[in-house]
């Protein structure tokens, strides 16, 4: 049977099934249109040196073979591409040349995510992936099913996955924790632009366009001249950087259009997007970690978000990491609020690194500058050029701010239940970890720490690595270890 057929609501499990039947026409179309561009670019060429060797009408006729033989493949991995849903596993047998057969235990599988584009939400069909535990990418990977199918299929794998003892009525109560207003949609296209990118930008236009500028005859842009007209490059420079974060704000803020999370008792369930939906699950029994995340704007406006991590290798789109977004954007109150009914951490009282440990951060910060310094005066020797190359220099004096504010923004809690980490000033990250996802806790130090009685703890899970806090060593097993209960 075919996905385009008509099923109603019979049992999804115990039945063999195909892709949807459109998925071979828009699976062309997609190739198609990758291939259209390739040969704007190398096709005159590659045409013209074929007619040139074997003629004209036998290279259009191997053209339109090529292109024959790619919609009897479309039609044969089509009909070569089977899926089936048990009680214990999420079988797929798929190949045209070599046959490929795939058992997924329903118990190893984390999330399952559905997406669709604007061109298959007109058509009705959505692509779904399932991740798993452990897994490097996508385990199963549907292009396409019918979108009513994919639905379905996303909440009998994940009744299933949880024993199946739910019936239909009871999977469907679920209550919606949050709902994203258009006010936080502003706010999040804000905060979201990447401050890191919009930094390398402001410094690469600062230190070379000027030198673009001279070599390039337009001296009046950069401000060679005095007055205002020599503002006009500098102004225009910031304008730029200040436009592309807001565009990438609003990008990032389509994609968080609509968001819904609501909760059963056994997982979550999210929706969101604009032009491309995407739906998915978050059991809430293989949750590993939670993760606040404020960078340095959101943090003064008092908002955050909020991650939630289960195990495994990819996750979320694209082959991301496991992290899901709970909440992407929210006051900060909220946040919290939604991240204790998950996991309870209660309130948190952080300890920060002994205050010697900011000895460490400026000498490393001290480091920086001064190979920054000494890279730009090689550059200015080896090219004979003259410009400010001692200019880094003056970063020296924010040198002792830059490691208090990192010293401040470290620290740690070790409650009852869970380890809570914090680190970062431009974008703070809270990691709360229950101990009983915890499996390996690293203590390690380095010539550098040793000098100083400082020490690294690392705190692995199956979904996470690098919870690294510094702490005092002062002999024995840090706090951190000896509050994890035994695997």
């Amino acid at each position: 049977m075919t996905d385009g057929e008509t099923t109603g609501e019979a049992p999804l499990t115990g039945r063999v099934f195909r892709l949807h039947p459109l998925s071979v026409p828009y699976r062309l179309v997609e190739n198609g249109l990758g291939l259209v561009v390739a040969a704007l670019f190398i096709g005159p060429p590659a045409f013209g040196a074929v007619a040139g060797a074997v003629g004209v009408t036998l290279a259009l006729a191997l053209a339109g073979l090529l292109a024959v033989a790619a919609v009897v493949y479309g039609i044969a991995y089509y009909r070569r591409f089977e899926y089936e849903l048990t009680a214990d596993t999420f079988d797929i047998r798929s190949g045209v040349f070599a046959r490929r057969e795939r058992e997924i235990p329903l118990g190893r599988i984390q999330n399952v995510d559905i997406s669709q584009n604007v061109v298959q939400r007109a058509l009705g069909i959505a692509e779904l992936r399932l991740e798993t535990a452990g897994a490097s990418g996508s385990e199963a990977h549907l292009q396409f099913v019918g979108e009513d199918r994919a639905g379905r299929l996303q909440a009998e794998i994940s009744r299933l996955s949880r024993g199946g003892e739910e019936t239909a009525e009871e999977t469907d109560r679920f209550e919606t924790v949050f709902e994203i207003a258009d006010r936080e949609l502003g706010v999040l296209a804000l905060v979201s632009a990447d401050a890191q990118l919009l930094s390398i930008m402001f410094v690469v236009g600062s230190v070379f366009m000027p030198t673009i500028g001279s070599i390039v005859g337009a001296e009046w842009f950069f401000g060679a001249e005095a007055g205002l007209t020599g503002l006009i490059g500098p102004l225009a420079t910031l304008a730029g950087i200040l436009a592309l974060g807001l565009i990438y704000g609003a990008i990032n803020a389509t994609l968080y259009y609509g968001f819904t999370l609501r909760r059963g008792d056994e997982e979550l369930r999210y929706e969101r997007g604009l032009l491309q939906r995407y739906s998915g699950t978050i059991p809430l029994g293989k949750v590993q970690s939670l993760t606040i995340e404020e960078n340095v704007l959101a943090r003064a406006l008092g908002y955050a978000s909020l991650e939630i991590e289960t195990a495994g290798g990819s996750g979320g789109e694209g082959g991301q990491d496991t992290s899901q977004s709970a909440v992407p954007i929210a006051r900060r109150s909220r946040v919290f609020e939604l991240a204790n009914s998950i996991e309870p951490a209660g309130e948190m009282a952080f300890e920060r690194p002994p205050k010697r440990a900011r000895e460490r951060y400026a000498a490393r910060y001290a480091g920086v500058v001064a190979l920054a310094t000494g890279l730009l005066y090689a550059i200015q020797s080896v090219l004979e050029a003259s410009f400010a190359w001692w200019a880094p220099l003056g970063l020296l004096l924010l040198v002792p701010v830059a490691a208090h504010l990192k010293w401040r923004s470290r620290g740690y809690y070790v409650g009852e239940n869970h380890v809570v980490t914090r680190n970062g000033f431009w974008v703070r990250r809270l990691k709360v970890v229950p101990y009983y996802r915890v499996q390996t806790v690293l203590s390690s130090e380095t010539v550098f720490q040793r000098r100083r009685r400082l020490g690294t703890v690392t705190i692995e899970t199956a979904g996470v690595e690098g919870r690294v806090v510094i702490y005092e060593r002062t002999g024995g097993t840090p706090s951190i270890e000896s509050a994890t209960p035994e695997p």
